[in-house]
């Protein structure tokens, strides 16, 4: 299972890589949820509302969830209340 959780943030992360400049900075702060088959993105405002749009008709797929304009260890330590300087 950790293998595959790897392999969705492996290939989100690149996937982001590629389309952030459609988001960023008009968007940050906002939220992505990345189908990392499809490539699709679903953007709201909290990452909840991103996975409830990209879960419409996709419920059993796990998706990629992105914070725009953060990198991923600030979001990852923002989320468990975690301050870096």
């Amino acid at each position: 299972m950790n293998s595959n959780i790897q392999i969705i943030a492996d290939k989100g992360s690149k996937i982001y890589q590629k389309i952030k400049s459609r988001y960023e900075p008009k968007e940050n702060g906002k939220f992505l949820a990345i189908d990392v088959e499809s490539e699709n993105a679903y953007l709201a405002n909290t990452s909840a509302d991103a996975l409830v749009l990209a879960k419409k008709g996709h419920s059993d797929k796990i998706f990629y969830v992105v914070k725009i304009g953060f990198d991923t260890a600030e979001t990852i330590a923002k989320s468990f209340g975690i301050l870096i300087k």
